[in-house]
């Protein structure tokens, strides 16, 4: 299934940059922005919407006010910390909060992780409790344990499921575009996981110039 966004931000700037990362994520469409309570409300009544991701800092009103006033799930992206704020997001029901600046792989890790929760939902029949406790694990992240020194879990997560996620091997540079990091960043990440063996690491040669390497999840 294809989860349709809401990007929801009071910069446009800053909307259209999340809006193009997203777009990286094939489980994922994004439907439109905005950039007020009241714009955001008027595209929620006038279009589907599954996911909104929603500052707090509006000119009219709170992103918090999103939450609940659609049947779309709400996640906070925002630099707004207070605990009263976080406090209240989650208590109204919101499904994450990410609080800015981070590093593009959390976000697009928390969508991702949002997309294969939908899936898992709408493949539930009768569930017991341990199967609504698996459900809502999904949107839990998922660290990577015993990484070296300097790794963040978030994005060695993001590159991991990247490579479970694709139909082919991928090459360092396209693993850097798919999650906004540079290809020197994708190369470690990817580097630890061919050293523990999670990945397998192959050369394609071409006519002219060095082989290309491209990694395969599993051994």
């Amino acid at each position: 299934m294809t989860v349709r966004v809401l990007v929801v931000d009071d910069d446009f700037r800053v909307a259209e940059v999340h809006a193009a990362a997203l777009a990286r994520l094939r489980s994922c469409e994004v439907v439109g922005r905005a950039t007020t309570l009241a714009e955001a409300r008027a595209r929620l009544a006038a279009e589907p919407v599954d996911l909104v991701l929603a500052d707090e800092y509006l000119p009219d009103g709170s992103g918090t006010d999103l939450i609940g006033a659609s049947d779309a799930s709400v996640m906070m992206v925002t630099a707004a910390d207070a605990p009263e704020t976080v406090r209240r997001a989650l208590a109204r029901g919101a499904i994450g909060y990410i609080v800015k600046p981070f590093d593009m792989p959390v976000l697009l890790e928390r969508v991702a992780a949002y997309a294969r929760y939908v899936d898992a939902a709408a493949a539930l029949t009768a569930p017991g409790q341990p199967e609504i406790d698996a459900l809502a694990a999904q949107l839990r992240p998922k660290p990577v344990k015993h990484l070296p020194k300097g790794r963040s879990a978030v994005t060695a997560d993001a590159v991991t499921r990247l490579l479970k996620d694709a139909e082919a091997s991928l090459t360092a540079a396209a693993v850097a575009e798919a999650l906004g990091v540079s290809r020197a960043t994708a190369q470690r990440y990817l580097s630890d996981l061919v050293a523990d063996g999670s990945v397998s690491l192959s050369l394609r040669y071409g006519s002219t110039g060095r082989p290309e390497h491209r990694y395969t999840w599993g051994p």
